[in-house]
């Protein structure tokens, strides 16, 4: 009888394998498919945020938006984005990927409509917000998803060509907002994503697969909670430093509110039985090496793109369409370098690659710092062109290395993580790197306008208010107050770009000293996502 009930279980094992095996066998053969309804909502989610640089002049006349507005304009969204990621990844993994990902994407699209319709810089505001809720349900689930069709020794080529794609985006975002800004009113550029939305959803119920982990992990309300409040204080300080005074107490309060409040984010994560964000994860130096290098190297990103955009359209005169194709360059080598950074990892390893590509953006960088006041465009691309390379070189494999230092069963978790990382770093980017830009022009310009009309003094708020206060001065102050304007931006466009090429250096002295060849107890994750806290030796080479 025993024997007999053995063999049944045993027949009934094989069944089942059988079937995993069968399920498993059609999303392998499908697996291509699937990358490209991945990439499609991936490239979606960065034309948001490359779309809406291209628009931020046209936004300060239409909406009379302030340098603080446009920037919770492009923040707003991140800052939600990042907060919510990691919540979202525990429910994709609990709910099912595809099933996040179908609604993160009506989420966008609806909120997208709502954006196009906004009257005021409040409204849209409130709009990007909303997109990025269903921004933090769409991109995690599309990295977890590649987790799961990809085997393991195909995952880093998957992962090279998915953050290749993020390029393809940076790309279109720009070329086609100028062109719709060309043609239409500001707010086209977001329909675009509704189009996109109804694609995405229509083959994404053909080919990609409803992963989901067969355990249920318990959310963490406090830790999002906690970490929105504590990002949010520390952005507005950032945004509204310029304005209120680096030392006024408006400023000093939004930085100790936010250092409190993240301090119990960190309390809370490491006590609470399921962590939203474990932070035991950072025992491993290669985890904290790349999500250390995603998190600068998007601040450096979206902080060089933020200020780009406007130097080209309002100092160098280009249209909206005009910077949008400038700015292909980037886009196209950051498309190549990112997919092909995936063997020259297996060559030389995740430390020369990703801390090499960290001294190659800085190297763009500072060639981008001598733009000058006409902007010598040669020199402009062969900039954009260098910097592009490195990026691709830390984005890729970092991201790969983020993914792999997590169990599968996380892959939500993991993906949001890395998506975390990049919008964090991004949100912080471009308040960091606008508020340094609007309090060294504020400074510049305070002295070159001492002699002008009582008019003129509207122009410290930001290049774009100079720009709209000359249309109300006679032609001669008028003229002199534009010169004084984009002297004063250049000045403080160089000087900015410096900072960054500052902080890419840092960035590679940082990933090679955390991957240095030396043996470290390294925190391996069970299956429960405990720390087993095995020893292991680190080949960081």
């Amino acid at each position: 009888m025993f024997d007999l009930y053995r063999t049944l279980e045993s027949s009934m094992s094989i069944e089942h394998s059988e079937l995993v095996t069968n399920e498993d066998t059609r999303d392998y053969d499908r697996r291509w498919w699937t990358l490209g309804v991945l990439c499609m909502s991936l490239v979606m989610i960065v034309v948001a945020n490359a779309s809406l640089n291209v628009a931020l002049p046209t936004l300060t006349k239409d909406l009379s938006a302030s340098s603080s507005a446009l920037q919770w304009i492009v923040d707003a969204y991140s800052l939600v984005f990042a907060g919510l990621l990691l919540t979202a990844g525990a429910l994709g993994d609990r709910f099912g990927r595809r099933f996040a990902l179908n609604v993160g994407l009506v989420t966008f699209g609806l909120a997208s409509g709502m954006a196009a319709l906004a009257s005021s810089s409040g409204q849209l505001i409130l709009a990007r917000a909303a997109m990025g809720i269903g921004a933090a349900l769409v991109m995690p689930s599309t990295l977890s998803v590649l987790a799961h069709v990809f085997p393991a020794h195909e995952r880093p080529r998957a992962i090279a060509i998915w953050t290749g794609f993020a390029g393809v985006g940076a790309g279109l975002g720009g070329v086609t907002s100028g062109w719709l800004l060309q043609h239409f009113w500001w707010g086209s550029i977001f329909l675009t994503n509704v189009c996109v939305v109804a694609v995405a959803l229509v083959a994404g119920a053909f080919f990609v697969p409803s992963s989901k982990t067969d355990r249920t992990p318990t959310l963490d309300p406090v830790g999002a909670i906690l970490s929105i409040a504590g990002l949010g204080s520390l952005i507005y300080a950032i945004i509204e430093a310029p304005v209120a005074g680096w030392i006024s107490w408006t400023t000093l309060g939004s930085f100790a509110i936010a250092a409190a409040v993240l301090a119990g984010f960190a309390r809370w994560e490491l006590r609470t039985p399921e962590p939203m964000l474990d932070l035991r994860f950072f025992r491993n130096p290669r985890f904290t090496a790349a999500a250390s290098s995603i998190t600068l190297i998007f601040f450096v990103m979206f902080g060089m793109i933020f200020v780009l955009t406007q130097y080209l359209q309002s100092v160098v005169g280009y249209s909206p369409l005009e910077a949008g194709v400038r700015m292909l360059p980037w886009a196209l080598v950051y498309m190549i370098s990112a997919p092909r950074s995936a063997r020259l990892v297996e060559r030389w390893g995740h430390r020369r690659v990703v801390s090499t590509g960290l001294a190659i953006v800085a190297t763009g960088l500072a060639l981008l710092s001598r733009s000058g006041l006409h902007g010598n465009y040669a020199i402009l691309a062969l900039s954009l062109v260098i910097t592009a390379a490195g990026m691709g070189m830390v984005t890729a494999p970092s991201t790969g290395a983020i993914v792999s230092s997590l169990p599968l069963h996380k892959a939500g978790v993991g993906s949001a993580v890395n998506d975390t990382t990049r919008e964090l770093g991004g949100a912080l980017g471009v308040a960091v790197v606008g508020s340094i830009l609007a309090s060294l022009y504020r400074g510049d310009i305070t002295h070159r306008i001492a002699g002008l009309p009582d008019a003129a003094h509207s122009a410290t708020a930001s290049l774009g208010a100079a720009l709209q206060a000359s249309t109300a001065l006679p032609r001669p102050s008028a003229g002199a107050l534009v010169a004084a304007a984009r002297e004063s931006y250049v000045h403080a466009f160089d000087l900015t770009i410096a900072v960054t090429t500052l902080v890419a250096l840092l960035a590679s002295g940082l990933v090679w000293w955390l991957l240095r060849p030396v043996s470290v107890e390294v925190a391996d994750m069970d299956v429960d996502g405990a720390v087993d806290g095995a020893p292991m030796a680190l080949e960081a080479a």
